[in-house]
């Protein structure tokens, strides 16, 4: 397939879904004014997106038309069975169930019928969007004490449409009956995903090591495209004579249907460096051999992905992408380097000359955090697997397997803990920017920004472990802890100011790695393994969430053990 046909056919792919969503979103847009509204119909046929912690309504019911808040203090206990949605029976105020499903008395729960369900605040975000997110519909039984009732605020929040979501009470048209009003207040949607900047030390092209060189990037997106609740995002990033560039959309309701679809368009110009000491490198150029600190490999990936996802319940997201890419690598005749005592040629990670990437990967997600930027509570958990076979037209055989779980306390004196865990493997033959690198796990190494590595130093190795001799990886894993102290909170521009620091450990092997260690360590020593620590601050705004953290500058910092047999 050549270049042009490639290019042609990714952009293709991804257009098509975008501007059908597009269209279906306007056309589908009601006409009646967004600021306050309210229906006795379900809602729209569409999947809770995961997100949010559990915590229960009030338990005293409206006694007036005036609209009751919500306490999401009342929390409820795991013994208590929430009274089933299914029966559209009008109740009585103050209907009480004296005992749980499993017969033991657990207090009284209160239950009514939901007549209507109203919206008010969303100037820019339309109704069925908002709906949505809204499990609950016209003619359920409301359980005060259901849990639905506070996970419907957070999904709300989890959106990033929304700086603040309040869910209140109301009486209805005939008694036993309520309303249940949503009040939410709009944030700026259009936002900076990401943000990179920083120093790092590479290499020029002749494999000469540079001491201190910067890196930039952002990743900017419109989270509510016309209120349609459509993303649409582009990201670039900057490094010493390397460049990436990516396209990106998501709609949460494609065509109105409980289906998620998301797309990617991407191209990156990049380099990587090889090598851990007494490097030979024959030039491609010359066809000489030259004595040099690191050898440079030179590619060019463009291609796109496309995704569809589904929500399997109220937390739980699974998603299937494809993705195509075109790859382009320059590389050495050949090299070598020292690993431990002994002398060994180097694995680049791809195949000379054009190839191609073809991989399936399926994710599932589970999300109850109760924000997406500074959260207190809940779990944030990811499963994905990859597969990339020669039949689907892939170059590089391989599977890979990751687990990322997040779990976040709130101690009773309001600062949080965080607790990360990582485990990943891959088998056969994955390309480079596929595999597990260090500077991803350590906090002390630049991460790759859109997939450039832009830094060339080994691991900071505060155990004289051989990871030092590792870059890349097969396999990898990560414990970590975080505690956040809050700073400030607002109302305005800046929502949230969080102080952190963190501290884990991590380990980064290939298969021989494990197997057959460098000659020349002992003991714990042939275990690869590193500590690593941050400090810094997270901040919520109304431009997106940041992170300002000192690792980046602490790693230039001469504590570090590159210490060799």
């Amino acid at each position: 397939m050549s270049k042009r046909w490639s290019a042609i056919a990714a952009g293709l792919a991804v257009a098509f879904p975008l501007a059908a969503s597009v269209a279906f979103a306007q056309g589908s847009a009601p006409g009646a004014p967004a600021g306050s509204s309210s229906s006795a119909a379900p809602s729209a046929s569409a999947p809770e997106p995961a997100a949010s912690a559990s915590a229960p309504a009030a338990t005293q019911a409206p006694s007036s038309s005036v609209a009751a808040p919500l306490s999401p203090s009342a929390v409820a206990t795991p013994e208590r069975a929430p009274v089933s949605s299914a029966s559209c029976e009008p109740c009585m105020p103050g209907y009480i169930v004296e005992q749980s499903a499993t017969g033991e008395d657990s207090g009284p729960h209160l239950r009514y019928a939901l007549e209507a369900i109203e919206i008010r605040g969303n100037t820019r975000t339309t109704e069925r969007v908002i709906r949505r997110y809204i499990k609950l519909k016209p003619g359920d039984v409301l359980d005060v004490d259901n849990p639905e009732i506070e996970l419907t605020r957070y999904r709300l929040l989890g959106t990033g449409f929304f700086q603040r979501a309040q869910l209140s009470l109301r009486r209805g048209s005939r008694r036993g009956n309520v309303i249940l009003v949503i009040e939410v207040a709009e944030r700026n949607t259009i936002v900076v995903s990401d943000l990179w900047m920083g120093l790092s030390a590479d290499a020029d092209t002749n494999g000469n090591a540079r001491p201190l060189t910067a890196y930039a990037g952002a990743d900017v997106a419109e989270t509510n495209l016309a209120g349609t609740g459509i993303t649409l995002g582009a990201a670039m990033g900057f490094a010493q004579q390397q460049l990436a560039v990516r396209t990106r959309y998501f709609d949460p309701s494609f065509l109105g249907s409980s289906w998620m679809t998301s797309g990617t368009l991407m191209y990156n110009d990049a380099r990587d460096f090889y090598g851990n000491r007494d490097v030979l490198y024959d030039d491609p150029s010359n066809a000489t051999e030259r004595v040099q600190d690191y050898a440079i490999v030179r590619y060019k990936r463009a291609g796109g992905s496309l995704g569809v996802g589904h929500d399997l319940g109220m937390p739980i997201q699974l998603w299937f992408d494809y993705r195509l890419e075109r790859i382009d690598a320059s590389l050495p005749l050949a090299a070598s380097h020292r690993r431990g005592l002994d002398r060994e040629p180097i694995d680049f990670g791809f195949n000379k000359g054009l190839s191609v990437l073809s991989t399936l990967r399926s994710t599932l997600v589970y999300d109850t955090r109760d924000s997406p930027i500074l959260p207190t509570r809940g779990w944030h958990a990811t499963v994905a697997g990859d597969v990339s076979m020669s039949p689907l037209g892939s170059s590089y055989p391989y599977q890979k397997l990751t687990i990322n779980a997040s779990k976040w306390w709130q101690l009773p004196w309001r600062h949080v803990l965080r607790l990360h865990v990582f485990g990943g493997a891959i088998g056969g033959y994955a390309p480079l920017y596929e595999r597990f690198y260090v500077g991803d796990f350590s906090d002390l190494l630049p991460d790759r920004m859109l997939d450039l590595n832009t830094d060339r130093r080994p691991a900071p190795n505060f155990l004289n472990t051989d990871i030092v001799e590792v870059r890349y990886g097969q396999y990898a894993g990560k414990v970590q802890g975080e505690y956040r102290i809050p700073l400030y909170r607002g109302q305005r521009s800046i929502y949230g100011v969080d102080l952190f620091g963190s501290a884990g450990i991590y380990g980064v092997a290939t298969q021989r790695d494990l197997s057959d260690p460098p000659r020349g360590y002992h003991g714990f020593s042939k275990i690869p393994v590193d500590l690593t620590f941050n400090l810094g601050l997270r901040i919520d705004t109304n431009a997106g969430g940041f992170m300002f953290a000192f690792s980046n500058v602490l790693g230039f910092i001469p504590v570090r053990s590159e210490a060799r047999p």
